[in-house]
């Protein structure tokens, strides 16, 4: 059968003490709605419903590039009535499956494996079981071990409290069936509202079977109502990251102080140090080394590169046997080709870095074309901005630019040649010379410095 799948995201969270709603809370820096919907895409799901509550139209206007049909829920009444907005828009003879936004981390293998426990007498109940039920509905079995129902703490026994096994929320069943047993919900209990739990009862009613599956992990459906569960969702999931990594044949020097929060391809023997952040799509060659503290987004980095500590690189392309570092900044639309060299403390922003060039140490390179083998002094900087525009600087091939020079854009310095230490350079350099602008040097021999006035001792 095919599959439609109805996501809850009604709740605002009040315990998350947040005005942004709880399913907009990020792990991995992605929100948590967001990675359920991803895993509902990796189910080919035929149609996502996500159920939003009143108010909460900055869930969707936040998510509104995901193909997604949004389904609003005027009144929280329960999961029940929460899955029931979306009933005109489920087909009888799919398989509906319900999730939930603040629950970010069910796998594919987990849900795929629920979805096949549903049939035309049967459906599909996830469970876990927990070392310290407390809070959670418990799956209570008769003695041939078949589920009767589920039982909410505040209404259990003492001996229904002993039970581990509980209810995670997560389920799947015909749409045909779900339609008519939501239908049959009723809203007379403590709390006035209509519980999607009930529908497990009734199913057991009608003589249809509730096979139930479980999850590898607990932390696959553990639910997110606080910071500190955000937190340690947050470790889990990055420690899950720096295991697949691992398992790939990257060093980590350690695993607990890693984040991943996008994807990230790699070679070959790739070493990563401690508190290293790798966001948006990141590739990386063989061999590559980062050094601790660094912060690498959307950005590829050739074979054997080493980026030294705390250094910070965006929409870049780096190539290869390059040494980037310690403290550079790369911003975005840089190209720096194969054993070029970046320095400490060194800003470069929508350049392109020829091969074999070196940026040594606190320059500043902007709006460039900058040839092979160049090599630019200490505390260089193309004065790419006037105040309106930016304007482009062009250095060619085996120029020597001397430290503390101002380029001033636009300007072309010819290959092969040399500007004096300490010039502004405001017209174009010929190839192959030595240019400069400094002032004629002069010492005043009557010049007396000034002095700071004595204090009064009273």
């Amino acid at each position: 059968m095919d599959l439609s799948v109805v996501i809850l995201a009604a709740g605002q969270g009040s315990r998350m003490c947040s005005k942004l709603p709880k399913v907009l809370h990020k792990v991995a820096h992605k929100p948590l709605l967001g990675h359920v919907i991803d895993v509902a895409e990796l189910l080919d799901a035929q149609d996502i419903h996500v159920v939003y509550g009143h108010g909460g139209e900055v869930v969707r206007d936040a998510l509104s590039e995901r193909k997604v049909s949004w389904v609003k829920q005027e009144e929280q009444l329960g999961t029940g009535h929460a899955v029931a907005q979306a009933v005109p828009d489920l087909i009888d003879n799919h398989i509906v499956l319900v999730l939930y936004g603040d629950v970010p981390l069910t796998t594919k293998e987990t849900l795929q494996q629920l979805i096949t426990q549903v049939s035309d007498t049967s459906m599909g109940l996830l469970t876990a079981v927990l070392d310290n039920p407390h809070g959670y509905g418990r799956i209570v079995r008769n003695s041939d071990n078949v589920v009767q129902r589920i039982t909410e703490e505040k209404d259990a026994t003492d001996e229904i409290r002993k039970i581990r096994e509980v209810n995670t929320g997560i389920l799947a069943a015909s749409g045909g069936k779900l339609k008519e047993w939501l239908g049959r919900l009723k809203n007379d209990n403590a709390q006035g509202e209509y519980y999607l739990t009930d529908i497990i009862a009734m199913a057991v009613h009608d003589g249809v079977v509730v096979n139930t599956s479980r999850a590898t992990a607990v932390e696959e459906v553990e639910g997110i109502n606080n910071r500190m569960q955000l937190a340690r969702l947050e470790r889990y999931y990055q420690q899950q990251q720096a295991n697949q990594l691992m398992s790939a044949g990257v060093t980590m020097r350690d695993p607990a102080r890693f984040d991943l929060r996008g994807t990230v391809e790699t070679d070959i023997d790739v070493t990563i140090d401690a508190n290293v952040v790798l966001e948006g799509n990141v590739v990386l060659g063989a061999n590559v080394e980062i050094g601790a503290n660094c912060v690498l987004i959307n950005t590829v980095v050739g074979d054997g590169t080493v980026i030294l500590p705390n250094s910070v690189i965006e929409n870049a392309v780096i190539g290869a046997a390059c040494t980037i570092g310690p403290f550079a900044r790369i911003r975005p639309d840089t190209v720096v080709a194969d054993g070029a060299k970046i320095g400490n403390f060194v800003e470069v922003k929508k350049a392109q870095v020829g091969e074999g060039s070196k940026i040594n140490h606190l320059s500043y390179v902007g709006d460039s074309i900058v040839g092979k083998d160049v090599n630019i002094g200490a505390g260089v900087i193309t004065c790419n901005y006037d105040g309106a525009s930016k304007h482009l600087t062009e250095i060619g091939d085996g120029a020597f630019i001397g430290s503390d020079s101002q380029l001033v854009a636009p300007v072309k310095i010819g290959a092969g040649a040399t500007i004096g230490a300490g010039s502004t350079i405001t017209c174009d350099a010929p190839e192959n010379a030595l240019t400069l602008s400094r002032g004629k040097q002069r010492s005043v021999e009557t010049w007396t410095r000034p002095q700071k006035k004595k204090r009064s001792k009273n």
